[in-house]
């Protein structure tokens, strides 16, 4: 049995949490056509609204780094999950833009840093001959989001407003906290430690400039999440303005597209583990290319075409995500493993704010046909930076090598 039933409870639990947490913060990119209309804002100011977010993510992700590791995993976990919560509410409630924009900014700040404490408990409860079929799991929560909770928010858009998936979010969060506080066990393993380690887990920073491998796997992740997320927000936008799909069928979208992923999740941990996660990424880097191609050129077309290709990008990205993730989890020992992570969650927050700022500044809406321009380019410019973050790939793939031997 790959996992036994407490750690079956506490994977259900820890995914139920990022599932709340990633339906929050994919939400904003399929309303992305109506909050333009409503508020009447640009390409620009919509890729601020959600680069805002990851922005402020990469900054609790930073301040995290400095007392992460000096405390319970789950307290930790516990207390951003309530901030979260209270900032989906203020999203919900939100009359302009700008209120909006500062709630999403809050959102950001408390929500950003859980996936890394999620990676954090996922390292230390599970070892890592069968982490990335864990981590699989805890990606299953991403699908799931796309298959329910992302159509489930467009259902609840539609037929009320665009603030009513926010606040049904904060309710529905209110019950998974109280799951989570009953079964999530306390994870303090990391704090029995030497004084020696201990002086490390002061200076986080330190400890990272002084591993070349920790450095490359910043910079990897860094790079890999700059061309993926420079596509994401405009995903649904650009299917809206040039394929000339609904706004009430960009639901199928993500129906489709989650299904895809969450399929291929475990199997995809489940290969990483057999055949190693550096064949697995590069395999699904290199395949990643066609869907890229395919839904930044996008035109009209049957819907049924488009969900394929929908389904093709949802797939790349998972395939991609649960090897690379599982073998950066390894790069730092456990008594520091929790500072790292947040500074590697600082990284990616920050790049995925770039990526969706540089491609903002990238497209241009036409204002006769009220096409989205130069989303084409942005497609081009992501398969760059990842096979960019291929090359640098190869610098930390030793890493898996290293833990089966000691596994």
């Amino acid at each position: 049995m790959m996992f036994s039933r407490n750690e079956k409870i506490v994977l259900f639990s820890l995914a139920a949490i990022q599932f709340n947490h990633i339906v929050d913060f994919m939400i904003v990119m399929p309303l992305g056509p109506k909050l333009m209309r409503v508020f009447q804002i640009s390409p620009e100011q919509f890729s601020l609204l959600v680069s805002m977010y990851t922005l402020m993510a990469g900054l609790s992700g930073f301040l995290a780094s400095f007392y992460v590791d000096k405390f319970d995993r789950k307290n930790n976990l516990v207390f951003m999950f309530i901030g979260f919560i209270i900032s989906t509410a203020l999203c919900g409630a939100a009359p302009s833009f700008g209120w909006l924009l500062g709630a999403r900014a809050f959102a950001g700040f408390f929500g950003g840093i859980m996936n890394s404490l999620i990676l954090s408990i996922v390292s230390d409860l599970i070892s890592y001959d069968r982490r990335a079929t864990a981590m699989g799991t805890i990606t299953s929560a991403f699908s799931l989001a796309s298959i329910v909770g992302v159509p489930f928010s467009l259902y609840l858009s539609d037929h009320f407003d665009w603030h009513a998936p926010f606040m049904f979010l904060a309710l529905s969060s209110v019950i998974v906290l109280l799951v989570a506080v009953k079964h999530i066990p306390s994870v303090r393993g990391h704090l029995d430690q030497t004084d020696e380690v201990r002086k490390k887990i002061k200076n986080p920073f330190t400890t990272i400039l002084q591993s070349r491998t920790q450095m490359f796997s910043l910079f990897f992740m860094f790079i890999l999440m700059l061309g993926h997320f420079a596509i994401i927000p405009f995903i649904s936008p650009s299917l809206v303005a040039n394929a000339g799909v609904g706004e009430k069928q960009l639901l199928f979208i993500y129906l489709v597209g989650g299904s895809c992923s969450m399929l291929m999740a475990p199997l995809i941990g489940k290969l990483s583990d057999k055949y190693g996660k550096s064949k697995i990424f590069t395999a699904a880097l290199f395949f990643s290319v066609i869907p890229v191609i395919m839904i930044t050129h996008q035109t009209v077309a049957p819907l049924y075409f488009i969900l394929i290709v929908a389904g093709l990008f949802f797939i790349s990205a998972v395939a991609r995500m649960i090897p690379a993730q599982a073998l950066i989890s390894s790069a730092a020992e456990p008594a520091h493993r929790g500072s790292f992570l947040s500074i590697l969650s600082c990284v990616q927050s920050l790049s995925m704010a770039l990526g969706s700022w540089m491609a903002g500044k990238i497209i241009i809406k036409n204002a006769i046909t009220g096409q989205l321009e130069r989303y084409q380019l942005v497609g081009y410019i992501a398969i760059g930076f990842g096979f960019l973050s291929l090359i640098i790939f190869q610098k930390i793939k030793y890493l898996d090598v290293i833990q089966r031997k000691s596994a």
